[in-house]
């Protein structure tokens, strides 16, 4: 039961949402959520740990990086949540915005940090 409290808590919050729905695209980095969400550094970790202990996303490390990714459903509950993700949200107007973001997101390397290519 407390497996399904952790994940209504982890799914009550509107960034989260927003962010499982970005995951549910693609593998995105922390920094990619920031630019799509417009939202600061410790407030995407905050959310992605969040998601992380509800089973939610796992993360993979390539050198200072981290990137984040839906896990497989463990249940029919989650793959229905899941399938929902792709098939009602995706379509609605209110996220369209932000996964357009991620589809505009070209990122370089600079300053030991990435930081989103400027149009001259």
């Amino acid at each position: 039961m407390n497996e399904y409290v952790d994940l209504f808590k982890a799914l009550s919050d509107n960034t989260r949402l927003k962010i499982l729905i970005l995951l549910s695209k693609k593998e995105l980095c922390v920094c990619q959520i920031e630019a799509a969400l417009i939202i600061s550094q410790a407030k995407a970790s905050r959310h992605l740990t969040v998601l992380k202990h509800a089973g939610l996303v796992k993360v993979k490390r390539d050198g200072l990086w981290m990137y984040y990714s839906l896990v497989a459903p463990k249940n029919e509950l989650e793959t229905k949540i899941f399938d929902c993700f792709r098939d009602l949200f995706i379509k609605e107007v209110f996220f369209n915005k932000d996964l357009m973001s991620v589809k505009k997101c070209n990122f370089k390397r600079g300053r030991n940090r990435w930081m989103q290519k400027q149009k001259s």
